[in-house]
């Protein structure tokens, strides 16, 4: 088991190395270029993001298919994630991070907009959609499309599910004394409360959810920030000098390469926002819009709350807090985010415990959605529930086991999920740009596509 765990370690270190780096950081820089910086939309597609579509077909709300997305995306990541991402590359790390999200965006448009055009509408009426879809449809390409579904089912049971009741049980053990089996029954409970009324629970859930969990935690930020703000001209220095440098070993960190930076920054980002992975144009495909690219914007704008806004506070929080107070341990990424929320008096530690707990039981609510729709395409919707019951005895399994294997696996296939996905996008860009010039740059956001419409 020793031998198979080392060589899953080095299978998933491979698949999140340069080479995927490279790929996805390339894929948002030709996104960007081509449909001529989507990016400067962010402000419309936010206001779109809490306008309701009328006119528009699908499950659910382009709300709540946001919140749901965005339930997936932020997790724990956002937060020990960014930590860890600091410790191992510096401060430079941040502006990597920083620089993904921004660039992310466009494939985020890109991944929302091929969601919509190819989505299908079943008999009962729901829609399904996502990177299998536009495989099938778009390319003619069956077989990867089976593939991409079958790396997202176990994809799902691993980063989406397990790792985070985990992460739940261990920081309710460590900090209130609280069992892992009890924790388990609760948050099992929980889950088989939500997951059972399909996307609609999940959606109204998640979207009553994230905007709660955002708030307090941002708030929280802000506060260390405004306690750190002596240091907050030499945080951003140190962060921008250390991403080009390496000479920063100011401020108690070590010195460390402009590659360590840049490599784990952007690493950490990419994985963080999940664009160009293909699992939010999943629940995108569920969305109410009258046309493609009105879903696209409001796509986006989950990397730009992820990575650009939530990744980078967590980011400055970090490096001010290890600046201000230089006898904090920073070579590890939890023991770094601990100690950072511990200087608000008498609610540090509450608002990051709140903000762990509901952020990874979002995620296992997002993820379910992702795992549910991948098996229901390889297998049918008789398998449905089955596949909830599973969902919700693994959230119970998680929480009371060890799961370094789990999160090596799980990283391995996250990864795999994203090589289906990117060669849908960039061979299906040409249909991108298309759409984009007829709706966005044309000024007609407003216009109703009939296709979408009368689904």
């Amino acid at each position: 088991m020793e031998n198979f765990s080392a060589i899953v370690e080095k299978v998933s270190s491979f698949l999140w190395g340069w080479p995927m780096i490279a790929l996805l950081l390339g894929t948002h820089l030709y996104l960007t270029i081509i449909l001529k910086f989507p990016q400067r939309r962010i402000f419309q597609a936010i206001k779109l993001s809490v306008t309701k579509d009328k006119s528009g077909s699908g499950d659910v709300s382009q709300f709540g298919a946001l919140a749901t997305s965005l339930a997936a995306t932020i997790g724990t990541g956002n937060i020990v994630g960014v930590a860890t991402a600091v410790a191992l590359g510096g401060p430079g790390a941040v502006f990597w991070c920083w620089i993904t999200g921004v660039l992310g965006i466009a494939t985020k448009y890109s991944e929302g907009l091929l969601a919509i055009k190819y989505r299908v509408k079943t008999a009962d009426g729901t829609m399904l959609g996502g990177p299998m879809y536009a495989l099938e449809k778009g390319l003619n390409m069956k077989w990867m499309a089976v593939l991409f579904c079958i790396f997202t089912a176990i994809a799902a049971f691993g980063i989406g599910n397990t790792v985070q009741a985990n992460s739940i049980s261990l920081l309710l053990k460590e900090s209130y004394s609280i069992s892992p089996y009890i924790s388990g029954l609760v948050m099992s409970a929980a889950t088989a409360l939500v997951i059972l009324f399909g996307v609609k629970g999940i959606a109204k859930v998640c979207g009553t959810l994230v905007p709660f969990m955002a708030f307090f935690y941002i708030l929280g930020c802000l506060f260390i920030l405004y306690v750190n703000a002596p240091f907050l001209k030499e945080t951003f220095s140190l962060i921008f000098e250390s991403a080009f440098s390496s000479k920063a070993a100011a401020g108690g960190f070590v010195g460390t390469t402009v590659m360590m930076a840049a490599r784990f920054g952007i690493a950490r980002g990419l994985f963080s926002n999940e664009s160009g992975l293909g699992s939010a144009p999943i629940v995108a495909a569920a969305a109410k819009t009258s046309n493609p690219v009105r879903q696209a914007l409001v796509s986006s704008t989950g990397t730009f709350w992820d990575t650009v806004v939530v990744c980078a506070l967590t980011g400055l929080v970090l490096v001010s807090s290890i600046i201000a107070h230089p006898d904090i341990d920073h070579t590890q990424g939890g023991a770094l985010t601990q100690a950072a929320f511990s200087k608000i008096p008498y609610v540090g530690s509450i608002i990051l415990t709140v903000g762990i707990i509901t952020f990874a039981f979002s995620t296992i609510l997002g993820w379910s959605y992702y795992g549910e729709k991948a098996v229901e395409y390889l297998g049918g919707k008789r398998l449905i529930i089955y596949y909830r019951l599973f969902w919700i005895a693994a959230v119970f399994g998680g929480a009371i086991l060890n799961l370094h294997l789990v999160w090596g696996i799980a990283d391995s296939m996250n990864a795999l999920m994203a090589i289906p996905n990117l060669i849908a996008i960039l061979l299906l860009s040409g249909v991108v740009i298309k759409e984009t010039n007829k709706y966005l740059w044309s000024g007609n956001i407003d216009m109703e596509d009939p296709e979408c419409v009368q689904k």
